[in-house]
C-alpha cells in the first residue's frame, strides 16, 4: 500500500464505524434478499433490485447455482402454493421485501448445487480418465457436478472428489469464509467498493428495548394454555413440544399519549438495532394487543437430539387448519413452546431464537416489525408453571434472513456464521447471547367469550383422551344445560378441525363458522342434524 493511501484508509475506517448501520440500510433499500422455501430446504437469492426484481429474477438467481431444477409448483406466497406469484410483476408490488419467504415445490433429484468452480454444463461428474479434458487447473474439469479436486489414493490412482468451498483451490483466498476471492469477483476494487461490500457481512449487536406490541400486551386464552401445560406435565416437562397460536392482532387507537411516543423518538434508530432509514422519519403504528383464542399442535415427535427438542412431521391437515382459521376470522399470531426446566436467566435456546425469527419473518413478509409473539412454558423448582412471552429483535430477524446465525454446542448462545462478523463492545465475537435478541411481552390471562377449549387435541400420543365421535357426543350433549347452546359447544377450534375430516371445508364449514362468528346467525337445522348424527346423539340439540 502506498503511504499516501494510509490516511484515506484510516479516515474511511473511522467514517465506516460511525455510519456503518446507515450504510447497510441504504444498501438494503436498493437491494434485497429473498428466501425460497422448498421441499428440500431453504434457498437464498440475494442482490436483487428491491424496486424492480420479479419472480423471474428469483428463478434466474436460483439457476446460477442450481441450473437443472425442475419445478413441480410455481413460486407462491403461501406454503401450499395455492397463490402463485405473478412472474412479471415486481416483488415489491406483491408485498414482498428484504428477507421475505416465498414457497415452491421441486423435483429433489434435480436440485444438485453447482458451486462457483463448476462449468455449468449438464451431465455426470467426470471420471478420472477424463479429468484432463477441458482444462481445469487445481479444480479439475467439471461437467456439471460442481467444484472438484484431485486426490491420490493409497494404490496410486488419481480420482476426483467434491471440494467444499467457493472455488477449487481458492477457499483460503476468499475475502471471507465461504466467499470467492476478490479477484475472482472483480479484477479492480476501490476502497469504497470493498468497504461497502464488507459492511454487508458486519453486524454491530444492539439490544432492542422496544417491543412491537402495544401496552395491551398478549392476552392468552386460559383454558387453551392450561390444556397445553397439562399435557406437558404427563411427561414431567421432560419432552419439548410446540404449537401455533391463532387469534387476532388488535390495533391501538389513533390517539396516543405523548409518553408512548418518547421511546421511538429518543433512541435514534427506534431501539431496533439496524432499521430501515425511513423508520427514523415516521412512527410505525403498533398493535395495542395480541389476542390468542386457540392453540394448534401440528404433528411432531419429541427428539432430545434435535436442536429444537422435537422434529416437525408432515401435516395432512395443514390446509384445513389455515382454511378454518380464516373462516373464523383468526390468523397465526405466535407460537408456544414447552421445555424442561432451565437454569435461571436461560430463556430461549439458540434453536428457539432462530425459529422465532423465522416465524416472525414469515408473519411480517420480510425484515419488518411484527407483533408475532413467542410463548414459552416450563416448570420451576417449586413445581409451579411459568409462562412468558417474547419477541426477537429486528436485528435478529435480519441476521437470520441472511443466515448469519447458527446453532452451536452451547444452546444459550447463537453462533455467528464464519462468513459474517458480529461486533460486541467494539470487538468481533463468535457468539451472541440469546437474551440480547429478546424483548419481553406482558401476558394477561383471559377467558374467551367466543370460543371454548374442551375437545381433545389432535396429534397427541399417550394422552388420556383422543378425538373420537364419542368425545364429540360428550361435549355436544351438554347443550341446553348450564346455559350452553349447541353453537356454544361447537365453537371449539379442535372440534371444528375434527369435523373437517367429515364435512366439506369449502361448502359446509363456511356456513357453520359463520354462525360461530356471529351468534345472531342461527345454525341451519340440517347441519345440526348431520353433526348430531356424527356424534351418535339421539337428535336432541
Amino acid at each position: 500500500i502506498e503511504p499516501r493511501l494510509l490516511l484515506p484508509r484510516i479516515s474511511s475506517d473511522r467514517s465506516r464505524i460511525e455510519t456503518k448501520d446507515e450504510d447497510r440500510l441504504r444498501q438494503t433499500a436498493t437491494t434485497m434478499l429473498i428466501r425460497v422455501r422448498t421441499n428440500v430446504g431453504v434457498w437464498r437469492v440475494d442482490s436483487l433490485d428491491a424496486a424492480a426484481a420479479t419472480p423471474s429474477d428469483v428463478l434466474a438467481g436460483i439457476a446460477k447455482t442450481r441450473p437443472h431444477v425442475s419445478y413441480e409448483s410455481p413460486l407462491s406466497s403461501d406454503p401450499r402454493c395455492d397463490r402463485p406469484l405473478d412472474p412479471d410483476r415486481p416483488l415489491s408490488d406483491q408485498g414482498l421485501g428484504h428477507g421475505s419467504m416465498i414457497h415452491c415445490r421441486v423435483d429433489a433429484s434435480t436440485c444438485a448445487e453447482q458451486t462457483a468452480g463448476g462449468a455449468g454444463g449438464a451431465g455426470p461428474p467426470p471420471s478420472s480418465s477424463s479429468a484432463g479434458d477441458g482444462g481445469g487447473g487445481a479444480g479439475g474439469a467439471d461437467g456439471g457436478g460442481g467444484t472438484t479436486r484431485r486426490v491420490i489414493d493409497k494404490d496410486g490412482s488419481i480420482r476426483l472428489v467434491h471440494a467444499e468451498g467457493p472455488s477449487a483451490g481458492g477457499a483460503e483466498r476468499g475475502f471471507r469464509k465461504g466467499q470467492l476471492a476478490l479477484r475472482d469477483m472483480k479484477m479492480a476494487w476501490t476502497l469504497q467498493e470493498f468497504t461497502a461490500m464488507d459492511d454487508k457481512y458486519n453486524f454491530t449487536i444492539k439490544r432492542q428495548d422496544a417491543r412491537f406490541v402495544g401496552k395491551g400486551g398478549l392476552h392468552l386464552e386460559s383454558s387453551a394454555v392450561n390444556d397445553f401445560q397439562s399435557y406437558l406435565r404427563r411427561f414431567q416437562f421432560q419432552q419439548q413440544r410446540f404449537g401455533y397460536l391463532y387469534g387476532k392482532f388488535v390495533d391501538e387507537e389513533d390517539e396516543e399519549k405523548e409518553d408512548d411516543k418518547k421511546p421511538a423518538e429518543s433512541s435514534g434508530s427506534g431501539g431496533w438495532g439496524a432499521r430501515m432509514p425511513e423508520s427514523e422519519e415516521k412512527k410505525v403504528r403498533k398493535n395495542a394487543k395480541v389476542i390468542v383464542e386457540a392453540i394448534y399442535e401440528p404433528p411432531q415427535e419429541a427428539d432430545p437430539d434435535a436442536a429444537e427438542g422435537f422434529v416437525i412431521l408432515d401435516d395432512p391437515q395443514e390446509e384445513d387448519v389455515d382454511a378454518l382459521a380464516e373462516l373464523l376470522g383468526l390468523e397465526r399470531v405466535g407460537w408456544i413452546v414447552g421445555h424442561p426446566p432451565r437454569e435461571e436467566g436461560f430463556q430461549l435456546s439458540s434453536a428457539e431464537v432462530i425459529m422465532a425469527a423465522e416465524l416472525q419473518l414469515e408473519s411480517a413478509g420480510g425484515v419488518e416489525p411484527t407483533p408475532f409473539v413467542t410463548v414459552r412454558v416450563t416448570v420451576g423448582d417449586d413445581g409451579n408453571v411459568a409462562v412468558e412471552a417474547f419477541q426477537v429483535s429486528l436485528q435478529c430477524m435480519e441476521m437470520v434472513a441472511e443466515e448469519a446465525l447458527d446453532v452451536g454446542p452451547n444452546p444459550g448462545f447463537c453462533y455467528v456464521n464464519e462468513t459474517f462478523t458480529a461486533i460486541q463492545e467494539g470487538k468481533p465475537s463468535p457468539t451472541v447471547e440469546n437474551n440480547f435478541f429478546l424483548t419481553l411481552v406482558p401476558i394477561h390471562g383471559y377467558q374467551s367469550d367466543a370460543f371454548v377449549s374442551k375437545f381433545p387435541r389432535a396429534n397427541r400420543a399417550y394422552d388420556d383422551r383422543a378425538q373420537t365421535h364419542d368425545e364429540m357426543r360428550k361435549q355436544l350433549s351438554k347443550s341446553g344445560q348450564s346455559g350452553w347452546t349447541f353453537v356454544d359447544l361447537l365453537s371449539d377450534f379442535a372440534l371444528l378441525l375434527y369435523l373437517c375430516k367429515f364435512l366439506d371445508v369449502k361448502t359446509d364449514l363456511p356456513k357453520i363458522c359463520h354462525s360461530v362468528k356471529d351468534r345472531e346467525v342461527p345454525l341451519d337445522d340440517g347441519y345440526k342434524i348431520i353433526i348430531s348424527s356424527l356424534a351418535g346423539m339421539d337428535g336432541s340439540y
